[in-house]
């Protein structure tokens, strides 16, 4: 079986990039959000009355709402869940915005299917409540069970979401508009690409407007007033650069035996053999049967063959400056598998012949 890499086009000269699509603006991301609360309305499938503190905050809620119960009233139920809420809060986020939630099973409940989540806030990592869930969950997952302990299930029923299901009470507080200066954090840090960057944004605005920091930040001035600062921005996303040259990297996925080569890898000149030992163990038994008049009894006899067989491997030269589609084609022509050119970039790296970085996943 052949071996297959995903190749790239030929190096050629790159082409601009818009600026916002390599870099990152300090100050404007995401938020995340997290809260505990109570899904109702389950068939059944709800926690079992080992999970404890289901029944305490089913207690507490009731309390609230002026239901008088004991302390050492323990309800059964069998129709609520404890869960987990989470939820993204996208930049610069105002309040009465709807955010999407995924609401997640805390306990032993057995599906969520059906389900309501109850008033829940959502916190943010200071402690402070930004928003509030409630609504009716969607599952994608479903789950059967027989009496006899046989069971199916598809997918995951104990995780659902409730698009639109939390309303943002709060804005999340950013610096971008107090600092004097905006600050571009590089996806892919490289000095070229820094520099190009700078460059850039320095032509088009002015002299001294961005300063490289180093191979992954880019600053610049940029106007205080709120309104000049927008179209500040706008004209930036319009701007396109080019990219500095990416790293030499070939990644190996172990467990699924993938291989990626990039398209600037080469190797130096090097000659390459893998070959493979197979051993072959084989058993059989035969009877042994003493003739007529013998006084002997017939037994069975083991009889192991072991064979050691070792394919003849040739020796491939490659020469200096190889790329990619000459070792992908000089590897298929050996007849080798993935896990084979694992090995032979593996042992061409250790040989300092191999001019990229191995990367495992």
């Amino acid at each position: 079986m052949g071996v297959s890499a995903f190749m790239t086009q030929p190096a050629r000269a790159s082409a601009p990039m818009p600026i916002m699509d390599l870099v990152d603006v300090q100050g404007i991301r995401n938020n995340q959000l997290v809260g505990y609360g109570l899904v109702v309305g389950l068939d059944g499938t709800g926690d079992r009355n080992q999970v404890k503190f289901t029944s305490q905050s089913i207690t507490n809620m009731l309390r609230q709402f002026g239901v008088q119960i004991g302390d050492k009233t323990d309800p059964k139920l069998k129709n609520v869940a404890s869960v987990s809420v989470t939820a993204y809060v996208t930049p610069m986020a105002g309040p009465g915005q709807e955010l999407n939630i995924v609401v997640s099973s805390i306990g032993d409940a057995k599906s969520l299917r059906g389900g309501t989540l109850l008033m829940t806030p959502l916190r943010g990592i200071d402690g402070e409540v930004y928003a509030v869930a409630q609504g009716n969950v969607v599952v994608g997952g479903v789950q059967a069970e027989g009496r006899s302990g046989s069971k199916i299930t598809i997918n995951t029923p104990t995780t659902g979401r409730i698009p639109n299901g939390a309303t943002l009470e709060r804005e999340i507080p950013s610096d971008f508009n107090d600092k004097p200066t905006i600050t571009l954090n590089l996806r892919k840090p490289s000095f070229t690409t820094a520099k190009n960057i700078a460059r850039v944004i320095n032509v088009t605005f002015g002299p001294d407007v961005a300063t490289a920091i180093n191979k992954g930040r880019v600053e610049m001035r940029a106007p205080r007033n709120t309104q000049q600062r927008v179209t500040f921005m706008s004209m930036l996303e319009d701007l396109a650069v080019v990219e500095g040259r990416k790293p030499a990297r070939v990644v190996f996925n172990s467990r699924t035996g993938t291989v990626v080569v990039g398209k600037n890898v080469q190797v130096s000149e090097a000659a390459v053999s893998h070959g493979s030992l197979t051993v072959t163990i084989s058993e059989r038994q035969q009877v042994s049967q003493p003739n007529a008049f013998g006084e002997g009894e017939t037994t069975v006899v083991n009889d192991s063959t072991v064979d050691i067989s070792q394919d003849k491997a040739q020796m491939y030269i490659w020469p200096e400056g190889t790329e990619l589609n000459t070792i992908v084609n000089a590897v298929n022509s050996l007849g080798a598998t993935p896990d084979d050119l694992m090995s032979i970039l593996q042992g061409l790296h250790e040989a300092g012949a191999l001019n990229a970085e191995l990367v495992v996943i």
